[in-house]
């Protein structure tokens, strides 16, 4: 059976770019950064807690219709979300949102990466 995600893909106008936001400025690690032929370099990044990678894919190679910019799917989990969105906004991550209480009780907002891709940030209830 299955077991866990491995990793998600989202597209990217430049991988050296992608990955200085992503490790710089979202405090993400490199899992894995591998040529993978003369023009496909296979690059993902994970976040301190585990989980799902996430995969930095040039256009040229990334899913059929996964363009960079809009909304992604994807959302990300933090314990503090004043403080997560504090931080970030001071790294120069623009929010598209402020921080609201969704009408199931989590804490969240949005915000893109430098490429536009959309990403949901939230605290869920305790």
């Amino acid at each position: 059976m299955i077991s866990h995600i491995h990793s998600t893909t989202i597209a990217v106008s430049n991988q050296d770019a992608a990955l200085d936001f992503y490790v710089n400025t979202l405090g993400c690690t490199v899992a894995t950064d591998q040529m993978m032929g003369p023009d496909m370099r296979f690059l993902t990044v994970a976040f301190p807690g585990g989980g799902a990678e996430l995969v930095l894919a040039h256009p040229s190679w990334a899913p059929k219709n996964a363009t960079p910019g809009g909304q992604t799917g994807v959302s990300f989990i933090t314990n503090d979300i004043d403080a997560t969105y504090a931080t970030l906004t001071e790294r120069g991550v623009t929010f598209t949102e402020p921080i609201q209480t969704m009408p199931w009780g989590d804490r969240a907002t949005w915000f893109n990466d430098p490429d536009g891709n959309q990403f949901f940030l939230i605290e869920p209830r305790q």
